[in-house]
């Protein structure tokens, strides 16, 4: 595994010793309908592009954290590039992904015909109000970047109560998103990083969404107020870039250990460093478990 690249440096003391000034600013649009922002995101993330390395990591927590289930949901699943991965990996699992967003899925609905995938079906829905969905009656849910699209705190901690409602005893949870930096320097940081390999609409959606994220206080308090005791809270070590609510993970079978070792040898050299720095931090972070070899 390599170490992370020294360019983090100065933004990771920055945060470390700043105090928090960066008020939360949510998205302009709370539903991605522009057709143009979404291809952008819709292709880019299909493509072999910096989400690649988020994607892959995502998906092997997320396989470790739903191994078992038969109905998993996933929460804000937009054009399910991220979900298709998961999906491919878990043919026993049935998936229902759910976005507010019709054009997202309508090309959602495009990738999984495309990939010829038979176990992901759609709804339209709001994810802080899951009432086509009965009191626990799923086995697991699922949501990758998506909670910062919610308006307010109180969408936030709605969307959790209806997890909680919807989820069978002992059911598993795996959500991931962005937490709020201290400072204005850090999003700009983060967001233009990769300027020169990512399309100019991915790195503003990227600086939007920084900009739109909760704070690793505002997750703590919820998660203990509104989901099952079985989940925990994980962050990226010191600087909470990125945080996971999950519960605990289960061992996963020989064949998807490999299957995913094979992904990431698969990856761009470069993304393969920075699936590896993400690694790094959130084992730092208290993340154990990891898959990869």
């Amino acid at each position: 595994m390599n170490l992370p690249r020294p360019a983090l440096l100065p933004t990771f003391l920055r945060e470390l010793t700043g105090t928090q000034t960066l008020p939360r600013e949510p998205e302009p649009d709370a539903i991605m309908v522009d057709e143009a922002q979404v291809a952008a995101f819709s292709e880019t993330g299909r493509n072999e592009s910096t989400l690649a390395a988020s994607y892959l990591f995502h998906t092997a927590r997320a396989c470790q954290a739903i191994q078992g289930c038969k109905r998993v949901v996933d929460l804000g699943c937009g054009p399910a590039n991220q979900l298709i991965q998961i999906a491919e990996l878990n043919p026993e699992i049935d998936f229902i992904g759910i976005d507010m967003s019709q054009e997202m899925l309508r090309r959602a609905r495009e990738h999984v015909a495309s990939a010829g995938i038979s176990n992901v079906s759609f709804e339209t829905g709001d994810i802080t109000q899951l009432t086509q969905f009965e009191d626990r009656s799923i086995d697991g849910v699922m949501s990758t970047v998506s909670l910062h699209h919610l308006p307010t705190l109180g969408h936030l901690e709605r969307c959790f109560r209806e997890i909680s409602r919807v989820l069978k005893p002992g059911g598993a949870v795996y959500l991931a998103d962005f937490g709020r930096l201290k400072s204005l320097k850090s999003v700009i940081f983060f967001a233009y990083m990769n300027q020169d390999r990512d399309p100019h609409q991915l790195l503003l959606d990227y600086e939007r969404s920084l900009r739109a994220a909760f704070l690793l206080s505002d997750f703590e308090r919820l998660v203990s107020e509104c989901l099952p005791e079985s989940v925990k809270i994980y962050n990226t070590f010191k600087v909470p870039l990125l945080i996971l609510l999950k519960t605990e993970d289960k061992s996963l079978p020989r064949a998807k250990v490999d299957a995913l070792n094979a992904m990431r040898k698969t990856l761009n050299p470069r993304f393969r460093h920075d699936l590896d720095d993400m690694r790094i931090f959130f084992k730092l972070g208290g993340l154990k478990n990891d898959i990869f070899s």
